[in-house]
């Protein structure tokens, strides 16, 4: 959520900032904006006027009085009577005034980055990097749910049965090899400097609103029936909600957290062959990795995170390339994104596997997140969030760029430790 003062101030940047999102529908909230503050303006001015009044006569009747003029203080009095129902009825429309403010507000995107590529939707994204040689076997890679299966690893039909389309049971040892990285990714993050954190896996409408746009409140959220609590997306979403309302010292940031959770998402809309099995699914885990810092170390510590994840799958012998989102494929609270993308030896092609974002102050402005400067000003402290892994999706670049002709799969050196064995064999 932007500043009103900004779009009080300069409203031909907000509304090019929209245009370069491609969103030119939401061009009339800026005006909207505008006659409402000055409304609102306008009554806190009137009200203002009429309680230095109301003061005024408060002391003018008890003079009145003093003096025996009991008929003049009467109408004083009425008059004083009549200011406070004006005071109501004011009070009572700027509370409407602030309510469509906010409504209007929540809905104006966030400024980007002036580095942000324009561009309609994620067809103009732009690749930045590419780290490691991506390679394609002389011999045909299966889809990765029969990959999985014939490790003894997946069972879709099970959990179609049980819970439906978009879920899944992993079993045996690709079971374990889940388990194991999301182990390796926690002990990674920790050996970095992370504070490792397991969250709520339930939040409340308030921190929802607060950590996402409405748009993808409704196309990811669950809502528990009956309770004001949401299933997460993701742990940021309750890593961030931690510090709603907080006023954080100035010398504790940044705040550098990584964090495991399940993530539960509505997934809407029909997908391609490719993001079948346990590509785009209901539930899976992850590990996050989140930080709060003043706002002029925002850049550096984007540009830390995403090579954080980068040097993580690396680790594990997984090609990656970097891809900076353009501007008409971030989300409205996003400032400037980077996904990071696997290598599939299958598609000969990268597919996404984490993104990496700054949020600016829009979050923390929308959570009340401040920082106590050592001046003594306050000022909202600016958010972050990036991917270290989410299995089961990381498992297939994992098994694909892995795979033997034999149909068994290395285990890289790095996860041996967390995994107890080197090699999955298929069942005979």
């Amino acid at each position: 959520m932007l500043d009103i003062k900004l779009i009080r101030e300069n409203p031909e940047l907000v509304k090019e900032n929209i245009r370069k999102k491609f969103q030119d529908g939401k061009l009339a909230l800026v005006d909207k904006v505008l006659e409402l503050d000055r409304r609102n303006r306008a009554i806190k001015t009137e009200v203002e006027q009429l309680r230095a009044k109301r003061n005024a006569a408060s002391k003018r009747i008890g003079a009145l009085m003093g003096q025996g003029k009991r008929d003049e203080a009467e109408a004083v009095k009425k008059e004083v009577a009549l200011d406070g129902d004006r005071i109501t009825e004011l009070t009572a429309e700027q509370g409407k005034v602030d309510e469509e403010i906010l409504n209007a507000m929540m809905v104006i995107p966030n400024i980007i980055d002036a580095s942000v590529p324009i561009g309609k939707d994620d067809s103009e994204n732009v690749e930045v990097e590419r780290f490691g040689e991506p390679k394609v076997p002389d011999f045909e890679i299966p889809y990765h749910t029969e990959i999985m299966e014939k490790l003894g690893g997946l069972d879709l039909d099970s959990a179609r049965r049980v819970a439906g389309n978009g879920f899944y049971y992993l079993t045996g040892p690709v079971a374990l090899l889940h388990s194991a990285i999301l182990t390796y990714a926690r002990n990674f993050m920790v050996k970095r400097g992370f504070t490792y954190c397991v969250p709520p896996f339930m939040i409340r409408s308030n921190v929802v609103s607060g950590v996402m746009s409405f748009a993808e409140m409704d196309s990811m959220m669950y809502k528990i029936e009956g309770e004001d609590l949401f299933l997460i997306g993701t742990s940021e979403h309750s890593m961030i909600g931690k510090f709603i309302d907080q006023i954080l010292p100035e010398d504790t940031l940044p705040l550098t957290l990584t964090s495991y959770s399940p993530c539960f998402r509505k997934e809407k809309g029909a997908h391609g062959v490719e993001e079948r099995g346990v590509y785009r699914i209901h539930q899976f885990e992850k590990q996050e990795m989140i930080v709060i810092c003043k706002p002029e170390e925002s850049m550096h510590w984007f540009n830390q995170l995403w090579k954080n994840t980068v040097d993580f799958f690396r680790s594990m012998e997984i090609p990656v390339r970097t891809l900076e989102c353009c501007s008409g494929d971030l989300a409205d609270l996003k400032v400037k994104s980077l996904d990071v993308e696997a290598w599939s030896p299958r598609q000969k092609k990268y597919f996404e596997v984490g993104s990496c974002s700054t949020l600016g102050d829009a979050q923390a402005r929308r959570l009340k997140i401040r920082v106590n400067g050592k001046d003594g000003k306050k000022y909202f402290a600016h958010t972050l969030n990036n991917t270290v892994v989410a299995p089961p999706r990381m498992l297939i670049a994992f098994l694909e760029n892995h795979l033997r002709a034999d149909g068994s799969v290395n285990i890289p050196e790095v996860l041996r430790p967390y995994c107890g064995f080197d090699t999955i064999e298929p069942m005979k």
